[in-house]
């Protein structure tokens, strides 16, 4: 969530910025400033009026002591009157900040000044790209036909138990599916990031913590009974972890990672480019979080794009990182690197993870703070990566490891699976 104060003085500014996200703020950005103006003068006379009447109430207690009982009462009359409007500029002002709020909330993040203009996926920057994209045999398949060969992961069990959308993996399928959470952890804690195992559910203080409520509302698993959401990403709860908390600045950076699943109502269109493991219901999916000093945080997000780095090297993965443009940004994110890895058997790149910074968005929302050398709270800056989203990436392994003989298992990850080859 953007800040009132920040707003208020840089409306242009703005305005601006989020032009570049194709929004035309003027309208929304004017109405929150008038209600700021409004919800202020609300209480600074609701201010005015409580002033005045804790006065009255230390005279009314002076003229009963000296026995002046009919001046008392007379004070006393007043200070009726004085609760009356007290108690209904109060509500209004109660009305005002809630409707400030609101308008607050269906506000993006403003871009940073290097996120590029466009408007659609094919706007974003290539920024980087590395990895031979190896020539497969003749007669290789897309990984929902190899799955089926090698008996590895059943998409038609997953329709009868839940519905589309919820593969079952088997075998080896489910050994290399565990073997590379296992992987992706051990790196991000060789890294130095905190592992934590979190609740797959979350509150909806939580979800608008992070910014996906209100803005993804119709994405989420909503559990009406309890009203709990079923997370979209270890994110939210790895990220809510530091609501409503201040950090001393020498506790800066904090770095945490955790494994869960991920559920997403947003399953999309058909076709190939939804097939098999490309767009799912449930999938696993490693997360690393940071909380990082202001002056820090675009230091870290260069960081943390060389370690998601690290780890697709060591898979020998054909990849590229594009910058997003002003048009393709999620809601909360000042600026995200999105990670693709190269499906030879499919000839497109499939995403695999985002990395972004949020600025204070997220720490405006969750009151995350750190108090400064002069003992002034200050907002964290947020950021988060995939470390990574499993299915597309066991997708390019399928695809672009497979041989006549079958699919070998990457080196880096044969001592975590126990075997070299799907046969």
């Amino acid at each position: 969530m953007l800040q009132i104060a920040f707003i208020r003085e840089n409306q242009e500014k703005v305005i601006n910025a989020l032009a570049k996200r194709n929004m035309d703020a003027k309208s929304i950005v004017e109405e929150v400033v008038q209600l700021d103006e409004k919800r202020r003068a609300t209480q600074v006379e609701l201010d005015g009026i409580l002033s005045e009447s804790n006065k009255l109430s230390k005279d009314i207690g002076e003229l009963m002591k000296s026995g002046e009982k009919s001046k008392a009462a007379i004070l006393k009359e007043k200070t009726v009157l004085l609760k009356e409007k007290s108690k209904k500029l109060a509500e209004n002002a109660d009305v005002l900040a809630t409707s400030l709020l609101e308008k607050l909330y269906t506000l993006p993040n403003l871009p940073a000044d290097i996120v590029p203009v466009g408007k659609t996926p094919e706007e974003n920057l290539n920024v980087f790209e590395e990895g031979e994209i190896p020539v497969l045999h003749e007669g290789a398949q897309p990984h929902w036909e190899l799955v089926k060969k090698y008996d590895i992961i059943d998409f038609e069990l997953g329709v009868k138990i839940t519905g589309a959308g919820f593969p079952v993996y088997k075998g080896k399928g489910a050994k290399l599916q565990r073997a590379l959470i296992n992987y992706f952890l051990d790196k991000n804690t060789a890294a130095g990031y905190n592992e934590v195992q979190v609740p797959h559910m979350v509150n909806e203080a939580s979800a608008y913590g992070t910014g996906q409520l209100p803005d993804k509302e119709g994405q989420m698993y909503h559990d009406k009974t309890d009203d709990l959401y079923l997370i979209p990403t270890a994110e939210v709860p790895v990220t809510n972890l530091f609501r409503d908390v201040i950090l001393n600045e020498n506790e800066l950076p904090v770095l945490t990672t955790a494994y869960t699943p991920c559920f997403r109502r947003e399953a999309g269109s058909y076709g190939a480019h939804v097939r098999g493991l490309n767009r799912l219901h449930q999938f696993d999916k490693v997360e690393i979080v940071r909380v990082e000093h202001p002056d820090k945080s675009y230091e870290a997000l260069d960081g943390m794009v060389e370690h998601v780095k690290s780890i697709l090297q060591e898979l020998k993965l054909p990849y590229r990182i594009l910058r997003l443009c002003g048009g393709d940004m999620g809601f909360t994110s000042a600026l995200t690197y999105d990670f693709e890895v190269f499906s030879t058997a499919q000839d497109r790149w499939l995403e695999i993870s985002s990395v972004s910074n949020f600025e204070t968005f997220q720490a405006n929302r969750l009151k995350l703070r750190f108090k400064d050398k002069d003992g002034k709270n200050q907002l964290a800056h947020t950021l988060n990566g995939s470390a990574l989203a499993l299915p597309r990436v066991l997708a390019g392994i399928l695809e672009n490891y497979q041989t006549p003989e079958g699919i070998v298992i990457p080196e880096v990850l044969r001592s975590y699976c126990g075997f070299d080859i799907i046969n």
